[in-house]
């Protein structure tokens, strides 16, 4: 390969990696930005924001947003997410079980997974209680803040934990640090138990309880969750248990190719 050719191609990667920066920023936000916003948060020069701002409008990808010059997701957006969700056998039985178990149980339930080196919700609904607990759907928040988190990394050593996960994020909200071998002891129960129930972590007003949503090869690859009060009789609490490992184990059975695939 000439050098001409690697630089091309080093040019066109650099490429790629601009354009999903200024997606995620923009994820990362939550609301439109201007080209200048982003430009200061990615540290990248307003022109080269701009070259790509440009050609995501163009395709729908990213869309004007007021008077102001801000822009966020477009609507082709919306239709590569449609075409995903018509894809992913898991990912629509998912939402149909989170459907079923909040409207049956009346609690907030919610379907997550990893999202590079954090803990992501996918798709949440909101139980029918008087006392209602919200989850926001693309929310990502520190693996060791969630219950979620201490079964999906069930399989990692202890080195491949303190690699993947940021040093701040061993810190919970109200200042207690968890420790690294503490949380390695807390994956390894949740995998023995087969569920895994944490209170307090990210508010001292509730607990979440979550069980484990296992591939083909049995690693575990997303949760189902319940987020309830922390003040919940322990008979309550390990009822719902019982409910999302059942609901859990028919979406591993669901994650695993048929024999005709």
């Amino acid at each position: 390969m000439t050098t001409s050719v690697k630089q091309k191609d080093k040019q066109r990667e650099s490429g790629i990696d601009r354009a999903i920066d200024i997606l995620e920023c923009l994820h990362q936000a939550g609301e439109p930005l201007s080209i200048a916003e982003i430009s200061q948060r990615l540290d990248a020069p307003r022109s080269t924001i701009y070259k790509f701002v440009k050609r995501f409008i163009k395709s729908d990808i990213l869309e004007d947003y007021g008077p102001r010059g801000r822009i966020f997701f477009g609507r082709a957006i919306h239709f590569y997410a449609a075409d995903y969700l018509r894809r992913n056998d898991l990912m629509r039985r998912a939402r149909d079980e989170v459907d079923r178990l909040a409207q049956q149980l009346g609690e907030t339930f919610e379907f997550c997974t990893l999202q590079g080196n954090k803990y992501a919700i996918v798709y949440a609904q909101t139980g029918a209680r008087m006392f209602r607990i919200g989850s926001e759907v693309g929310v990502r928040l520190p693996i060791p803040w969630t219950a979620s988190g201490r079964l999906l990394l069930a399989g990692l050593s202890r080195q491949e934990i303190v690699d993947l996960i940021p040093p701040e994020d061993f810190i919970l909200p109200n200042g207690r640090e968890i420790g690294v071998d503490e949380l390695c002891r807390d994956v390894a129960a949740a995998s023995a138990a087969g569920y895994t129930i944490t209170s307090g972590l990210i508010d001292s007003l509730t607990q979440c309880l979550a069980a484990p949503i296992r591939d083909a090869s049995g690693m575990t690859t997303a949760t189902l969750c319940a987020v309830v009060t922390i003040d919940r009789p322990a008979g309550e609490v390990m009822a719902l248990v019982q409910h999302l490992r059942a609901s859990a184990d028919r979406l591993s059975l669901a994650a695993v190719p048929s024999a005709a695939e």
